[in-house]
């Protein structure tokens, strides 16, 4: 804004940096060999960003500088989207309007302030430049402070500044980024804005999550000019992933005026994703949607690759859409305040990447998933980055699992047997999804080892590892018992099933997983009794 101190403390950080200095108006009078006042009076508003685009992508197109640009510059949408390209760091120095008012007092000969009410003119201003300035990477309250203070506070945020990691999911007109860092949610706004249609979002979420997380979502949209059209709670728990809920969202999401650009966000774990999607998919005949994960399980696996839908009492997941995410948010930060329970269910998508991936992750998880289900934030943000890449490479080759063979259907790993188990326990919390993922990845070891695909080693090693992280690893490990015949019959509505044949994934170890039509449903049943299932 006018009177932040842009150029004063441009110069001090760049003599502290040893950089250039320059003023972005200055070349742009320069390159014109015209005042800006005349360019604006000559040629009108459209005219001088365009230029003053073209002139800050030159400079920060160069070698590295400090740059201060004029007030209306990181106004326009597409100079913001030239400096997000040129990977610069964006600051935005934040003032109030007292402390404006004082710094702008005697320059009323400016043309802005030209016989008008300096307070007024920043007020206007204020309304329509802050929701856009919050789109810059760093954000800094200023005060009376003298100079030097504020220089040194910004020359110690852009020196701590780490971005957060972004991967591409690259699915042609359908592609967006997976974001991975911690804070994200209190810049959601920032995050949001350039890849949504409008600043108007619905927020579906449970009633866990909400109280934790939602009040900082609400701030980083409001920080961005973001108006929430209405907020949806469902109850927490795979009950939610049925029609009696996603009709009350749909009812919910039109009776608050809802349109086309309006965006759906999904705040919460895989319930909640997969029901916020579907609902996102078949409004309107199809809403903009974003993934907001919050738990481990949704941040390694569910909120990637469009994936959407409820249960049926036949099966899990029975019911749905592709229906791709414009961005996936995934704050690390979020995952402190998961239960230990969730933290070790979501581990388990974890271990499957490790087995899907190769000898390297998966040793990373033998040595680190202790750690991980600890809550060490390291260990956390890895498995996190290294779960997204590879499921994001997977999904950019095989979007809608059409590959004949492996493609996206090697995620399945483990779920033929893991949704089975969910379907006979009726989704009601007494077995986590990836509680039963984890035992579904024990014995599809335990069934590629009895068809010699794998060392008879491995499923000891499976089992060991996930029963060391406090997961069930075998069926014993549950309270309840299970029938072979009730698991294969859930297993012959899966819909991963072709012609009436059962189809697994199955290894030949870490790294060298492959899927399989052809497995005898009598050694199927052979193996769930030998691991603890009556007849």
């Amino acid at each position: 804004m006018p009177g932040a101190g842009k150029s004063s403390i441009g110069r001090r950080l760049a003599a502290k940096l040893g950089l250039p200095f320059l003023d972005a108006d200055t070349e742009i009078e320069a390159a014109a060999g015209l005042p800006i006042t005349e360019i604006f009076a000559r040629y009108g508003e459209a005219h001088f960003r365009d230029g003053e685009r073209r002139v800050i992508s030159r400079l920060l197109a160069g070698p590295p500088i400090v740059l201060a640009t004029g007030g209306g510059a990181f106004a326009d949408a597409r100079t913001r989207a030239a400096i997000r390209r040129s990977n610069a760091v964006s600051v935005w120095l934040k003032c109030r309007i007292p402390v404006l008012l004082r710094r702008v007092a005697g320059r009323e000969h400016r043309p802005m302030f030209l016989n008008a009410d300096p307070a007024e003119v920043l007020e206007r201003l204020m309304v329509a430049r802050h929701p856009l300035y919050a789109e810059a990477d760093l954000v800094i309250p200023c005060s009376d402070e003298s100079p030097e203070v504020t220089t040194r506070r910004v020359q110690d945020a852009v020196a701590g500044w780490q971005p957060p990691a972004r991967l591409p999911v690259a699915l042609a007109e359908r592609s967006y980024e997976v974001v991975v860092g911690e804070g994200l949610l209190a810049r959601a706004g920032a995050l949001l804005a350039p890849v949504l249609p409008a600043r108007r979002v619905a927020i579906v979420t449970d009633a866990t999550v909400a109280p934790l997380h939602l009040p900082v979502l609400r701030e980083g949209l409001a920080e961005a000019g973001f108006t929430i059209a209405t907020e949806i709670t469902v109850p927490p728990g795979e009950a939610s992933k049925g029609f009696g809920q996603l009709q009350s969202v749909l009812e919910q999401l039109l009776a608050a005026g809802t349109d086309r650009r309006t965006a759906v966000l999904a705040l919460g774990g895989g319930v909640v994703g997969d029901l916020a999607g579907f609902a996102a998919a078949v409004a309107l005949r199809g809403l903009p949607f974003v993934q907001l994960p919050t738990t481990l399980l949704a941040q390694v696996d569910s909120s990637v690759g469009g994936k959407t839908g409820v249960n049926l009492p036949l099966g899990k997941n029975l019911v749905g859409a592709f229906h791709q995410p414009r961005i996936v948010l995934a704050d690390t930060g979020s995952l402190a305040t998961l239960p230990v329970r969730e933290l070790r269910a979501g581990y388990a998508e974890v271990a499957k990447h490790g087995l899907l991936s190769g000898e390297a992750l998966w040793r990373w998880c033998e040595a680190e998933g202790a750690a991980l289900v600890a809550g060490n934030p390291a260990a956390l943000a890895h498995a996190v980055l290294e779960s997204c890449r590879l499921k994001a490479a997977v999904v950019a080759a095989d979007e809608r699992e059409e590959s004949p063979e492996g493609g996206r259907a090697l995620l399945n790993l483990g779920h033929t047997f893991g949704h089975a188990l969910e379907a006979e326990c009726g989704y009601g919390g007494a077995l986590l999804h990836g509680e039963a993922v984890a035992i579904g990845l024990g014995l599809a070891a335990a069934l590629s080892a009895r068809l010699g695909h794998c060392s008879q080693e491995l499923p000891g090693r499976v089992m060991s590892h996930l029963a060391a992280c406090g997961l069930p690893a075998r069926l014993p490990d549950l309270s309840r018992r299970f029938s072979a015949a009730a698991l294969l019959a859930r297993m012959r509505k899966d819909k991963k099933v072709r012609d009436g044949a059962l189809r697994f994934v199955l290894l030949r170890g870490p790294g060298e997983a492959f899927t399989a039509g052809e497995v005898p449903p009598a050694l199927v049943e052979t193996l769930l009794r030998d691991e603890g299932c009556e007849s």
